[in-house]
């Protein structure tokens, strides 16, 4: 693919409960931007003083999406900030997930909402026989971006077990921060996706026109924001990753939570490994979801004897979407490599052309690995060896077809919905959780 400068634009937003139009929101295409200052934040202890420092800070806008938060110390710091920052007057628009934050109270969001809050909720559904049944086309986004000058994006979500004195159950995981050229790109989509209009002098990018996925030249601080979406980007996180296994010459670490992706992304690890890169990964050794542990250990035959190195991170649950290739190009975010990231949430990563921050995320991947992962070896015939090649055999190939099945099925189509403040007499006290 050939790359194109990325066109600079003017943009303004309209506050309006009207949903935008598709063509400003959902056909975005971001190029390359350099000059950029990119920060790795790893858990909770790092990011959220980052976060909560920069909201304070806000004086214009607030951006923030979420697909979970808590009524937890996190829940309650993080919901004390926005209102103090709309209190003062700074535009406060909160997207979240209506499975994700499903269990908030009414009293929560509805002092966000009277404080002047501008609270969305994308796909709110009522339980049904006390299960939350909207469990498909999640917004699973992570973004805040404050007076469009910093941005954060990447895997943790706003609650207490994203920090280590949660105890055992406590997430690994990582975000970064942005500032510079980047961060306009960052706005620009956080504010079209939030169901403000944008309206710009030209289009954002011409339709049909795709930008390389590696970076133009070398340089520090080249980023791209990529997403996924149920229209016209269906795909583009996974074919960043294609592209950068295949341009792969010496290393590839790939640490991720829920790891099951296609034949397309198999192969491409696959073929890394055969032409004798130094492949990687980081997968869940103690995970919150049992069934993505079973999951992933079907593909560790596949690709254990074609060289692929797999570490099993056993300290506590993995929650990173994560990767790097070589010594210059990375990608964080929050999609993870399974059926649901792939194929049907909503899902946004950056990719990092840096050198500096590369080596730095390795180092922090290279601990990972040495101090709190279990390897698995290269040649193992366990008993119940073709039992589990019959039945991996199975499973592979059910979950292979599982986005194409669900996604084929009559289903709505989600949307942001505002929050609607209820009477107080209907309101009850918040139950903080973890």
């Amino acid at each position: 693919m050939n790359s194109a400068p990325v066109e600079k634009v003017a943009v303004e937003h309209i506050a309006t409960d009207q949903p935008p139009q598709e063509a400003n929101t959902r056909d975005l295409d971001y190029g390359w931007q350099p000059g950029n200052q990119i920060e790795l934040l790893e858990n909770g202890e790092a990011y959220f003083p980052k976060v909560f420092d920069a909201l304070r800070e806000a004086r214009r806008e607030i951006l923030l999406e979420t697909f979970i938060l808590f009524e937890d110390k996190v829940g309650h710091e993080l919901q004390g900030i926005l209102i103090e920052a709309a209190q003062r007057g700074v535009n406060v628009v909160v997207s979240l997930d209506g499975f994700g934050c499903g269990e908030l109270s009414p009293g929560f969001l509805g002092e966000l909402a009277a404080a002047g809050v501008s609270v969305q909720i994308f796909d709110p559904a009522s339980k049904t026989l006390g299960v939350r049944t909207n469990w498909f086309r999640r917004l699973h986004r992570k973004i805040v971006v404050v007076d469009a000058t910093v941005g954060f994006i990447g895997g943790i979500n706003f609650s207490a077990d994203h920090l280590g004195d949660f105890g055992p159950e406590a997430k690994q995981d990582y975000a970064v921060q942005v500032t510079g050229p980047a961060v306009a790109d960052l706005h620009h989509f956080a504010l079209a996706q939030s169901g403000r209009q944008v309206r710009t002098r030209r289009g954002w990018r011409r339709r049909g026109q795709r930008p390389s996925l590696w970076a133009p030249g070398d340089g520090d601080g080249w980023v791209r924001l990529i997403y996924r979406d149920n229209l016209l980007h269906r795909s583009d996180i996974e074919e960043a990753y294609l592209h950068a296994l295949r341009k792969a010459q010496q290393r590839v670490v790939i640490a991720n939570a829920y790891f099951f992706p296609g034949y397309r992304l198999l192969r491409e690890i696959r073929n890394a490994a055969r032409r004798g890169v130094h492949v990687q990964l980081i997968l869940q050794g103690e995970p919150d979801v049992l069934l993505a542990k079973l999951a992933a250990r079907m593909l560790y035959d596949y690709l254990l004897k074609e060289g692929v190195v797999i570490h099993e991170y056993c300290e506590r649950p993995l929650h990173g979407k994560v990767a790097l290739v070589d010594d210059d190009w990375s990608t964080v975010g929050s999609s993870n490599l399974d059926p649901l990231s792939l194929s049907l949430n909503l899902e946004a990563n950056v990719l990092i052309h840096d050198q500096g921050f590369n080596q730095q995320l390795y180092e922090r991947l290279e601990v990972l690995s040495r101090n709190h992962c279990k390897t698995m070896p290269e040649n193992r015939t366990p008993r119940g060896w073709l039992w589990r090649v019959t039945v991996g055999f199975m499973v592979f190939h059910v979950l292979r077809h599982f986005p194409a099945w669900i996604g084929g099925l009559p289903a709505h189509k989600p949307r942001l919905k505002p929050f609607i403040q209820q009477p107080r007499s209907q309101d009850h006290d918040p139950s903080p959780r973890g």
